[in-house]
């Protein structure tokens, strides 16, 4: 969803890493790589090296523990026309010094590759973007932050084709991309995650099991590439990253030769009127409230009819059961509502305060059922924006949003 200079962008990431003898999920099997064969691009898995378990001592479960609380640095190294294009400035050390200060252990990078290509007949990355993603992860694993590196929306290569007609081409630069990004990243310990996508388009089985190839292919290229990529903990995405398509849909994983080091990851964006919807429609009108203690008694048609403490727990509690139980933890990679700034008096009072219990309630249903919560931070410090951190004088911008978040955690 790409909106003016901030774009809205939620992409999902969900590790699903190997499948255990407990789960009742299906491993796809060995059905092979569709990319394996294709000699649409070259190999750049040029020099694997001996697998090193040095750093990498925590399983999925065990590292989705030491994950308190996480924050998304959206539309920065995923902005389409460079990490400034979206009205960001350059990501800083001191803006990750920021974000860990103020209570988050752990940052997912969005990141786009596609637009920086040296060539694209050859798909090969320009080393310099390369450097500037690892330079940027180490700010946060330098502080001791756990870090999430995916391959956001990307202007849509893979999101967007998830069809048979697409799976070839879409497989090979899969595997293209992530061998590039898994070798140049190779050094970092376990502190460094690999997401293989961002919010998928699945609409049915058929769409399910070519994304799951997709996965596959991202889990064969890191692992190849060996050192402490033969054991890094790695996340793969429900079918948009809606967590009742995923309950639907996702009923066979990639399989990987290590195991106990995938995660899933689903997103967090309910109810659509509250959190993201910035005008009314013919089908329905914008919810400025949320929550049974913070509804409005005299602006009633803005109170949400639906998506409240109860579905959220249903919800939740539906991962904790496919995943959670079966020894996957689940990244929730996005959630987030909006500000909405424009409101006044009153109404704005209470559209403040039930935000920031959503986002509360959002932390507590997340940790009470074993996923990992992101926060959606695109930079936005104005109406309609989800900013929390000013990053152009590294300040917290939204204390209440903050607190709020903070509040989930006790």
């Amino acid at each position: 969803m790409k909106k003016t200079l901030f774009a809205i962008l939620c992409f999902t990431f969900f590790g699903v890493f190997a499948c255990t003898s407990e789960a009742e999920l299906t491993p796809a099997g060995s059905q092979g790589n569709p990319a394996a064969g294709s000699n649409l691009y070259p190999s750049y898995n040029t020099n694997p090296i001996a697998a090193d378990a040095t750093g990498m001592g925590s399983t999925a479960v065990q590292l989705a523990a030491k994950i308190k609380l996480g924050w998304n640095m959206g539309n920065s190294l995923e902005a389409i026309g460079g990490e400034t294009a979206w009205g960001n400035p350059k990501a800083t050390k001191a803006l990750i010094d920021l974000v860990k200060a103020n209570g988050f252990n752990a940052i997912r990078i969005p990141c786009s590759f596609d637009q920086y290509l040296a060539n694209s007949t050859t798909a090969k990355i320009k080393e310099e973007w390369l450097a500037r993603v690892k330079e940027v992860v180490h700010y946060a694993v330098d502080n001791d932050m756990y870090v999430i590196v995916n391959i956001h929306w990307d202007g849509g290569w893979l999101e967007n084709n998830c069809t048979e007609a697409a799976k070839s081409t879409t497989n090979a630069k899969q595997k293209a991309y992530w061998e590039q990004i898994a070798t140049y990243l190779r050094g970092f310990d376990e502190h460094l995650i690999f997401a293989s996508a961002n919010e998928p388009k699945v609409a049915n089985a058929s769409e399910m099991a070519v994304l799951t190839t997709y996965h596959q292919t991202f889990i064969d290229a890191v692992r190849s590439t060996g050192g402490k990529n033969a054991y890094r903990t790695l996340v793969v995405q429900g079918p948009d990253t809606d967590i009742e398509k995923t309950n639907k849909l996702m009923l066979t994983l990639p399989t990987d030769k290590v195991a106990n080091r995938m995660m899933m990851e689903v997103h967090y964006y309910t109810p659509y009127q509250f959190t993201l919807m910035d005008k009314d429609a013919d089908w329905g009108k914008m919810f400025y409230y949320w929550g049974a203690n913070t509804r409005s008694t005299t602006d009633t048609e803005r109170n949400p009819t639906w998506g409240e403490e109860a579905d959220l727990a249903k919800l939740f509690k539906s991962m904790k059961t496919q995943f959670v139980d079966k020894g996957i933890p689940v990244i929730l990679g996005e959630f987030g509502a909006i500000r909405r700034s424009n409101l006044s008096g009153s109404n704005l009072s209470l559209h403040l305060a039930s935000r920031a219990y959503y986002l509360k309630v959002v932390v507590q249903q997340a940790k009470a059922n074993g996923m990992v919560p992101f926060y959606w931070d695109e930079g936005n410090l104005g109406s309609n924006g989800f900013g929390i951190f000013n990053r152009f004088n590294t300040s917290v911008a939204d204390t209440q949003a903050l607190n709020g978040l903070l509040e989930g955690l006790n």
